[in-house]
């Protein structure tokens, strides 16, 4: 597994929506087996940089233990605008144009809101 943090985590409260929620997106990618050494260089490249955004978070690279080829990027956002703040970044739009052949099939992504921990607890 791969992971990368951007501050430590601390204790929160139980459904804290008060406020700002944190905007969280876990992106779901299928590599093609003969691609997974580049899929990964070229994403923790991305990654390092991404945790240097004001409006990142956390951002997690997983990869799936049973299978090598799927992994999750967890992406944690400060604001539900900062996602295209993100995307506006040169490392983002090298990582998804450097990528786009190494997957086996579209990537997919699920949205959430943070509800433990509370905002503070996640750097």
């Amino acid at each position: 597994m791969l992971v990368l943090r951007s501050g430590a985590t601390s204790q929160g409260s139980i459904g804290n929506c008060k406020g700002s929620i944190m905007f969280i997106v876990n992106v779901f990618v299928h590599v093609k087996p003969d691609q997974l050494e580049s899929f990964e260089t070229a994403t923790l490249e991305n990654a390092h940089s991404s945790v240097q955004e004001p409006g990142i978070a956390r951002f997690d690279v997983l990869q799936q233990q049973d299978d090598l080829t799927r992994f999750v990027l967890v992406e944690v956002y400060r604001t539900k605008d900062d996602p295209a703040r993100h995307k506006e970044t040169a490392h983002y739009q090298k990582w998804r144009d450097t990528v786009a052949d190494m997957m086996a099939e579209p990537r997919s992504s699920i949205k959430y809101n943070n509800v433990f921990p509370d905002n503070n607890g996640w750097g």
